[in-house]
């Protein structure tokens, strides 16, 4: 990506002033910018969700901040009877790889304004019993 992209504190206030609706979703303006100009980041809301697929992404990190409510982490660890994530075409994408759990990890929540950085090749797993 050669392009810079700009998104305005206003935008963003506007997506977290929608109201959150059941289940996992990635959330506009930054659904739309991530896929027209690969950016490496997203806004995921959570309502409910508790049920959450462990995952490992063996190329990239994932750096989550907690904008609102509070969201269960277990991180680090060993996934349990690990698969390789099938893309949406049926092929396989041998970067992804996923679990229902994880076991000996560290269980954390995070809530308003907390951080967590997880580093490319480290298992984790989110849940939600609210809205974050």
């Amino acid at each position: 990506m050669n392009k810079c992209v700009l998104v305005r504190k206003e935008e963003i206030d506007k997506t977290l002033a929608t109201a959150p609706t059941q289940g996992k979703k990635l959330l506009e303006p930054l659904k739309s910018l991530a896929g027209v100009n690969k950016l490496p980041f997203n806004i995921l809301e959570d309502k409910e969700v508790l049920n959450n697929e462990a995952e490992v992404h063996k190329h990239e990190g994932d750096l989550w901040l907690c904008f609102e409510g509070e969201v269960k982490f277990i991180y680090g660890g060993e996934m349990v009877d690990p698969w390789v994530k099938k893309n949406t075409d049926g092929t396989e994408n041998p970067n992804e790889i996923k679990a229902k759990e994880i076991k000996n990890g560290t269980e954390t929540v995070l809530k308003t304004g907390d951080w967590l950085w997880i580093p490319a090749g480290q298992p984790h797993q989110h849940n939600c019993s609210g809205t974050c």
